[in-house]
């Protein structure tokens, strides 16, 4: 396929932070509203993302794109592949053609003939490689089809046929080719793990990435940045075989890349650079250098012409000239061919939809069910609950009927909430499915179907698990058709709640909005369910909020099922006689006296509508999935003013050995270092074995590490290299102390003594591969807080603050140094990872692949990389091969004299060509000789090395953290409260969603009467469910925030870099203003609406409410700290605070409670809050008044709501007061707010207590 792109130029409007004032708008909480309701004091200005580009990308061809961050790369890839998002704010100028066919005219089919490779690695981590590339192989069509025979069209007739029979007989392996091409077959039957799930290493999950796109026979392929965590090795045989495909089988393929060594680079037929969307070249390989020494710019002797490319008028010349002619040249007639017979008939997917839905379904349901702690985790929980609700509710009186559609109620909310944990699976996978409907691996439809079907299994186990046990043990109707009935609408129910939440993750833009919002939305549900407030009650004019609640038909369903059931649709029960008393049955009775219809045909209207808006849910999901797309990050600012050209001084670091006198070194470097405050160290290593239990016998250890020698001295710099999965990331670990499992065996020391933990930790500074970082502070204040926290208290405040400075510089921070880190780019994202290490002043610094991600421009900022000039300004180097072995250890000597000379010693090996990247591929599984070892070892026994030494110290800290407890309060806490600060996602949305709830809670009570049997049980049920909600709000809105803050805490804590106890006061004070605040917008609203009075009570409810959701919020925590995961912390969460509810004393009342659950009730947290809102305005009264029996009626008494005569009770109740059945049936007694005001702190400091131990010795991180 050719494909041609003139005069294509893309923009953005994009809106500039105003010259005025601060450069980067930080996302506060008042800028945020400032933006919603006054409008941003900002401009929108057009911001050019590729400029009048022209070219030709030729079939049969392997082109490479050069360009720094920022030139427009990704940019050209995804408007070709036709990903990139055309929004309202995006122009697209100039055409673009496939095989003489207009882009627009294909865009549908158009991913079936271009693939692309994007740069984020999201994968299904519980699915291994091999099954992984399956799954894309069958999306993608597993049968050769017609237009991939096409491809084979090259030979005569006989020829082309046999070649298409031989690839339909490699066709369904072909997953194997490419896990043999990819060098992944040593790993097929390993999970692709994530951060918190062991899988993959990075350079592997990449390879995985690149493979996923590879499947249906593409005629053009588009990899972006595929290179990254690969050793040159790898890198070259992977381009050697895209080579190889573009040439044999006329494929066109054009790869980005980041560090091209020349040995990779001399693979490519042609080479595109951009600069800042403009084309500087686009040509042959061959003539790229000849072409830049003509304009005078001759590449120095020992860099990398690809990287040198980087570091430099292009449309004037013969070259570009040449291109034009090219691009105005007429298609070949066999192209021209293939458009007409293959491109406008190509359907958009290769399966059917059929198909496609249960191949998804079957990878959904894998993805599921090998989940197991999640999926035992939901059968304990069903069952626990199914126990509990069986055993509170056991054999409830029909006359009861508070009690009876109190656990109805109760069923229904539980099995509608159980889906909710999966929220944050729900927006993990949300990422991949973006990915891959791009790619047009399979219809939306097709994805939520299956997804949705996929659940059916788990429904099912938990409807028929929670059903038996409530069904029978409860007392209801013992009737097989009646029990069916039953199961089916909680079957139902559970389907149709489960495709709400998967609606609201498909909707939502993140975890901090969605969360709290399936809450509130539950609470609407169930406020209008018919229970809590009758429909008779219900405004008119929100009426409708009945009639579309899954919840209403659901309740009104199973009441009418037990209520009009042959057992009790009778005129006399219980020595009653309802006919003659009240004209109707006694099931119809108690149905009117909550206000729910009485016909059986409502039971069959239930069942239909809960089916008919599982099926609603799953459309919207659909068209949401299908037009939304979350996939920019947030909080992103363009400042108006041009970045200063920057540019990058070579530098060497004086060698160590004797010969460095004599070596001319200049360094020449205008630069405001700092006087160096850190200790020189020397560490060394010697013996280091490191074993882990092997997966397939547990019995047996594998040896990651295998003896492992060497030595650092200060001042010099030493590389540890090796393929992928040599131990480079395992010994860097092992040396820092990072490793939380595993036997090591050796000696770690520092200047010549046994180190202990605690020194290697605070001499240490560790650059990991992932770049982990609290996301709402600057650049800026993330090196100042590693400055201040991780250097000695000893030293002043004003070294510090230029340590600070002099790494912004170092690195070339200067201009986003303000800029808040949540959004920023993988480039910035790594050099500040750097930075935070290097603010710390530490004696030893380890990077684990710093330059992973960066261009070779970066690369070179940083001192890594793989490049002949970057490699050269190392001092030493250890090289592994597989397995943790050695292969090479020693000093590098001037330009690397000392390794070329060793490796072009080793038989077999030729001579190295000049500029290319040392080691070369080929020399890395050559184990170290003798004559080597006994050097090292030589070195290793000198004092000061492995052997005390009177001129170096020991070094020995007397306290744990660098920073005395002032400064780590002070610097800990004021993150926090900067963090909830600048997330308005999280705090304004539980500020938002409390108003909401208010308001939708008093304008269903704005006119109520609290002085009837239903209406008082109602009012009784308002302030729960408003308090209960506002609780479980609180409580999920806190866990993807705390589980997310968590891995940065991790990485501080491993460097000692404070306490666990600052960490744990500065969340939790960081969350008291937003409680009380958000506490105060939902009295100051639901108070006075409902018809609430009395000021200094209307205070103390504030302050209940308040407490309430802080305690909901350290009970978070806790769970965050305590669990795993964001999904177990979940779960756990589903099950203890229904458990907890049930104590609460309101479903069920406290006078029904079976004895022995009291102590559940005595003990439940909830109850204490509950009592003290609910006793504050229904029990309390001064002035009872008195029954007269002469007249049957009261006389005198107050005027508060708790004095008044309960109107319309039942006939089993009889006369009683407000405050009375308050009491006597609820038990909330006014005498007990300030006993149970202690007990709701106690519980608070309860929480927070356990979830500091879990903070200070439970660690989730797995290494």
């Amino acid at each position: 396929m050719d494909v041609r792109f003139h005069n294509l130029s893309v923009s953005a409007d994009i809106v500039v932070v105003d010259n005025s004032g601060a450069k980067y708008e930080l996302p506060t909480i008042p800028n945020t509203i400032k933006k919603a309701f006054v409008g941003p004091k900002k401009r929108v200005v057009r911001k050019e993302i590729l400029k009048n580009i022209s070219g030709v990308f030729a079939p049969g061809e392997i082109t490479l794109l050069l360009g720094q961050p920022g030139s427009g790369k990704s940019s050209l890839m995804k408007i070709l592949s036709g990903r990139f998002p055309i929004e309202k704010n995006i122009t697209v100028e100039g055409g673009v053609t496939f095989n003489n066919v207009q882009r627009e005219q294909i865009i549908q089919p158009l991913p079936q003939f271009v693939s692309y490779v994007n740069q984020r690695d999201k994968h299904f981590p519980m699915l291994t490689v091999k099954e992984t590339l399956e799954f894309a192989h069958q999306f993608c069509g597993s049968t050769l089809l017609k237009h991939n025979a096409d491809l084979l069209s090259q030979g005569s007739v006989q020829e082309n046929q046999e070649a298409i029979e031989a690839a339909k007989a490699m066709f369904p392996h072909y997953p194997d080719v490419i896990l043999q091409q990819l060098g992944l077959k040593n790993c097929q039957d390993t999970i692709v793990g994530d951060a918190m799930t062991r899988g993959i290493s990075g350079g592997e999950r990449k390879r995985v990435t690149t493979g996923e796109m590879k499947f249906g026979m593409k005629y053009v392929s588009l990899m972006d940045e595929i290179s990254t965590g690969l050793d040159s090795a790898a890198t070259y045989d992977i381009i050697s075989t895209q080579r190889s495909i573009a040439h044999k089988l006329h494929k066109n393929i054009v790869i980005a890349l980041l560090q091209p060594s020349p040995e990779v680079f001399s693979l490519f037929d042609d080479v595109m650079i951009l600069n800042e969307g403009e084309l500087m070249y686009h040509g042959p390989c061959s003539q790229v250098e000849g072409y830049f020494e003509g304009l005078g710019f001759k590449c120095p002797p020992g860099r990398d012409i690809a990287n040198y490319l980087l570091d430099l008028a292009f449309r004037l010349t013969a070259i570009h000239q040449e291109m034009l002619r090219f691009l105005e040249a007429p298609y070949d007639q066999e192209l021209l061919r293939c458009a007409n017979e293959s491109m406008k008939a190509m359907p958009m997917f290769s399966q059917s939809f059929v198909e496609s839905t249960l191949t998804l379904l079957r990878r959904q349901a894998m993805v599921l069910y090998r989940n197991k702690p999640f999926i035992l985790g939901r059968v304990l929980m069903i069952t626990v609950m199914g126990l509990l609700y069986c055993t509170i509710f056991y054999d409830f009186d029909p006359t009861q009927v508070s009690v009876v559609l109190g656990a109805v109620l109760s069923s229904v909310m539980f099995v509608s909430m159980g889906h909710s944990s999966q929220i944050a699976t729900y927006m993990a996978d949300r990422e991949i499915f973006y990915k891959q409907r791009g790619a047009s691996f399979f219809r939306t439809a097709s994805y939520v179907l299956a997804n949705s079907a996929s659940q059916i299994p788990l429904v099912l186990c938990e409807t028929v698990i929670f059903g038996v046990l409530v069904y029978f043990l409860c007392g209801f109707e013992a009737d097989a058709s009646l029990f069916l009935i039953f199961e089916i609408v909680l079957f139902f129910t559970n389907l149709a709640m489960g495709m709400w939440f998967f609606f609201l993750s498909s909707v939502g833009p993140n975890a901090n909005i969605v969360t709290p919002l399936n809450m509130c939305s539950i609470l609407v549900f169930v406020i209008f369910a018919g229970f809590i407030v009758t429909t008779d009650q219900i405004p008119d004019y929100l009426i409708w909020a009945h009639w579309i609640s899954p919840m209403s038909w659901s309740i009104k369903a199973l009441s009418i099922n037990q209520y009009r059931s042959s057992g009790m649709d009778v005129c006399v029960y219980d020595g009653v006689d309802y006919c003659a008393k009240y004209g109707m049955t006694m099931g119809k009775y108690y149905l009117d006296l909550f206000g729910l219809d009485t016909e059986k045909s409502w039971v069959t209207y239930g069942i239909i509508y809960i089916t008919a808006i599982y099926v609603v849910f799953m459309i919207l999901s659909g068209l949401a999935l299908e037009f939304l797309r979350y996939e920019t990050p947030e909080n992103v600012d363009v400042s108006e003013k041009p970045i200063e050209d920057e540019t990058y001084t070579r530098m060497e670091t004086p060698k160590n050995n004797i010969s460095a006198a004599t070596e001319d070194c200049v360094v020449d470097v205008q630069s405001t270092a700092q006087e160096k405050i850190f200790v020189p160290v020397t560490m060394a290593f010697q013996d280091l074995h490191y074993f882990v239990p092997d997966p397939h016998n547990p019995k047996e250890s594998l040896e990651l590490l295998k003896g492992i020698n060497g030595f650092a001295v200060p001042g010099s710099i030493t590389a540890l290299m090796g393929s992928s999965g040599a131990g480079k990331t395992t010994l860097m670990d092992v040396i820092a102390g990072r490793k939380t499992g595993g036997k090591i065996t050796g000696r770690i020391l520092l200047n010549g003594y046994e180190a202990n933990d605690l020194a290697i930790r605070r001499c240490t500074g560790y650059c990991e591969q992932m770049d982990v970082h609290s996301e709402a502070a600057t650049i800026r204040e993330a090196l100042t807080f590693s400055s201040f926290l991780r250097q000695d208290a000893s030293i002043s405040d004003d070294k510090k603050y230029d340590s600070v400075n002099e790494c912004i510089e170092l690195l070339g921070l200067e201009d986003i140094a303000d800029q808040i880190i949540r959004g920023s780019s993988v480039e910035q994202m790594k050099r500040l990872t750097i930075g935070v290490e290097l603010a710390a002043q530490p004696s030893v610094i380890f990077l684990d692949e710093p330059s992973s991600g960066l261009d070779a421009r970066s690369a070179k900022l940083i001192m890594d990389g793989p490049s002949a000039e970057v490699f050269f300004l190392f001092d030493s180097l250890l090289l592994l091969k597989r397995g943790g072995e050695t292969v090479f250890y020693g000093d590098l000597g001037r330009d690397c004299c000392n390794l070329i000379e060793y490796f072009e010693g080793i038989l077999g090996v030729s001579s190295l060509p000049l500029g290319y990247t040392i080691p070369r591929r080929g020399c890395w599984n050559v184990l170290a000789p003798v004559a080597l070892s006994e050097a090292l070892h030589n070195n290793l026994a000198k004092e000061g090395i492995t052997a005390p030494s009177p001129d170096l110290p020991e070094m020995i800290f007397a306290d744990k953290c660098a920073a005395n407890s002032a400064t780590q309060m002070k610097f800990v806490v004021t993150r926090f409260i900067q963090m909830y600060w600048r997330t308005p996602s999280y705090s304004l949305t539980r500020m938002s969603l409390a108003v909401f709830l208010a308001l939708v809670i008093g304008l269903v009570f704005i006119d109520a009467d609290y002085a009837s049997y239903t209406g008082l049980n109602s009012g009784v049920g308002m302030v729960y469910m408003g308090a209960l909600f506002q609780a479980m709000m609180t409580f999920q809105s806190i866990l993807p925030l705390a589980c997310s803050e968590r891995a940065s805490y991790y990485r501080e804590r491993a460097s000692q870099t404070y306490n666990a106890l600052w960490y744990f006061v500065g969340s939790t004070v960081a969350e008291i203003p937003y409680c009380f605040c958000s506490g105060l917008l939902f009295t100051v609203v639901f108070y006075p609406m409902v018809g609430f009075t009395g000021f200094w009570t209307g205070v103390v409810f504030w302050l209940t409410i308040s407490l309430l959701a802080l305690m909901q919020v350290y009970q978070g925590m806790m769970f965050a700290f305590l669990l795993p995961s964001e999904e177990t912390a979940s779960i756990f969460g589903l099950l203890f605070n229904p458990v907890t509810m049930m104590g609460m004393g309101y479903s069920p009342p406290s006078y029904s409670i079976p004895s022995g659950y009291t102590w559940l009730y005595r003990i439940s947290p909830l109850r204490f809050p509950l009592s003290i809102l609910e006793a504050l305005v229904f029990a309390d009264c001064d002035d009872l008044p008195t029954w007269n029996e002469t007249t049957q009626s009261y006389e005198n008494g107050g005027s508060k709501i708790g004095c008044q005569p309960m109107a319309d009770s039942p006939v089993t109740v009889g006369h009683i007061t407000v405050k009375e059945y308050t009491e006597q049936y609820f038990g909330y007694e006014h005498e007990s707010i300030t006993h149970f005001f202690f007990i709701l702190i106690g519980c608070i400091i309860l929480y927070s207590v356990v979830g500091l131990i879990a903070l200070r010795y439970i660690n989730h991180q797995k290494r």
